[in-house]
């Protein structure tokens, strides 16, 4: 392994071969969801992160028979002596994103002394991998497996497989001492943190309609510097230790998704991503728009997706509409006004992708019939709207469209 950061006095980050390494030169409190040495620790020395597999199965070979699933303190000892590591003294985090498209952050605050003594620099690093493209989820969606005596069985009675693999690894560090339950706290913390991120940028749980708050397989581990000063008992978003756990979380991560998946706000902008919560990715949208559009129509508008389905007019009452349907949803709007919200929203739409505003009201009006199903007139909208735009004299005057 080739030594990458020092991030403070007493911590150093490697990378090798699939493997990210913290080792510390200094003792540190680890407290990790490791199922292997996981847990608050004190006698650690390393505490990694591995990549299992690659993020799409092997044809022959799904996920469920990676080692890692099947026999977690097997796959333990062969990566540590594979590394040289001591298994004993190692955290092994697992995921299936590449070492080489981590995210890093270190955030730092110097307390001003006001001639007391002080502690010297407050250092966070956050070390983060990511992949969210198959196994993002929402905290309450459907479960599918339970566990019994050591076994996780599937809920629907199939073999028990999983090939939806994405993770989100988070690796903190500090360079104080932490109470226990400011360990716990820190992690309360950056889970916080990592909500944030996968809010702004729209991530759609696969298994519900509603946005990811993380996936199925997230891990963390935080490990606090040991020294002989008094520890710190706070890390919670009021004191200056939860900002800075925030901050390394959020850079670090929104660092790792932009590298493991180029998820970044340029992508969001794109009807199909945004609506792929609701079943309407782009190939899924091209398909139920049919329904709506000629069939010469629909093949015009399938050689244009990108440009058509990106115009930041439409994105941007899109994302008003699916804000009001959420609400909908949550039962903040009340079914008397409902409807006619989002009928108004999806007129917008058409107006916003025909860009011919002063037709609000025809749109309207044309939309009225599917105003009592969101999904249907959501799709009739932005049928209209590209037909609209197109479809009038000056259209088939510039020889745009057929006479």
């Amino acid at each position: 392994m080739t030594e990458i950061l020092t991030p403070y006095e007493g911590l150093v980050i490697k990378r090798g071969e699939r493997i990210l390494c913290a080792e510390f030169i200094r003792p540190h409190t680890v407290i990790s969801t490791c199922r292997v040495n996981g847990g608050i620790r004190q006698d650690l020395r390393f505490l990694t992160n591995h990549q299992a597999c690659e993020p799409r199965p092997h044809p022959d070979c799904g996920h469920g028979a990676c080692l890692a699933g099947r026999d977690p303190e097997r796959y333990h000892r062969l990566i540590c002596e594979y590394h040289g590591l001591p298994p004993e003294r190692t955290a092994l985090l697992g995921t299936a994103a590449n070492m080489y498209l981590a995210g890093f952050s270190r955030q730092g605050f110097s307390p001003p002394a006001g001639g007391r003594k002080t502690s010297g620099e407050l250092v966070v690093f956050c070390a983060a991998t990511a992949g969210v493209e198959t196994n993002a989820g929402r905290a309450g969606d459907p479960a599918s497996f339970y566990e019994e005596e050591g076994r996780f069985l599937r809920l629907d009675g199939e073999a028990p497989t999983c090939d939806r693999r994405g993770t989100i690894v988070l690796m903190l560090f500090i360079n104080r001492a932490l109470t226990p339950g400011a360990l716990v706290r820190a992690v309360k913390m950056a889970t916080e943190a990592k909500v944030t991120v996968l809010e702004e940028l729209h991530v759609a749980s696969r298994y519900s309609c509603g946005l990811a708050t993380g996936t199925g397989t997230d891990q963390i581990g935080v490990a606090a510097l040991e020294h002989g000063g008094r520890p710190l008992s706070g890390a919670g978003k009021h004191v200056k230790l939860g900002e800075l756990i925030a901050l390394a979380v959020r850079e670090a991560l929104f660092r790792a998704l932009a590298l493991q998946n180029k998820l970044t706000p340029d992508l969001v902008r794109y009807a199909p991503r945004l609506l792929e919560r609701y079943g309407l990715g782009e190939e899924d949208l091209l398909v139920a728009l049919r329904d709506f559009l000629p069939a010469p129509v629909h093949a015009w508008l399938v050689h244009n997706v990108r440009p058509v389905m990106g115009d930041l007019g439409l994105v941007s009452h899109l994302l008003a509409y699916l804000h009001l349907w959420d609400q909908v949803r949550y039962g903040i709007l009340p079914p008397e006004i409902a409807a006619e919200a989002l009928l108004d929203q999806a007129a917008l739409m058409a107006c916003a992708l025909s860009q011919r505003r002063g037709d609000f009201p025809s749109f309207r009006e044309k939309l009225a019939a599917e105003k009592d199903d969101p999904r249907r007139l959501l799709l009739a909208a932005l049928a209209l709207g590209f037909s609209a735009k197109w479809h009038h004299p000056l259209g088939r005057a510039v020889g745009v469209i057929p006479e």
